[in-house]
């Protein structure tokens, strides 16, 4: 069975990337995958996945442009 959530760690190794931050992406960035259970941040999987494709440039937003 998959973890649902991810601790600061296993955030970090997912991502290849250090706890600093680590640490920065989970407390000052607005993202929706972020869980605060008491001191501690989690990780929500799932959203965060959601989130690396929509900023990873494989993700095409188009917009609309207002005249």
């Amino acid at each position: 069975m998959e973890k649902a959530l991810l601790t600061l760690e296993e955030f970090c190794q997912y991502l290849a990337i250090g706890k600093t931050k680590g640490r920065e992406l989970l407390t000052k960035t607005n993202n929706t995958f972020t869980v605060r259970i008491g001191n501690r941040l989690y990780a929500n999987k799932l959203l965060l996945d959601k989130w690396l494709m929509q900023n990873s440039g494989n993700y095409v937003e188009t917009r609309k442009r207002g005249k």
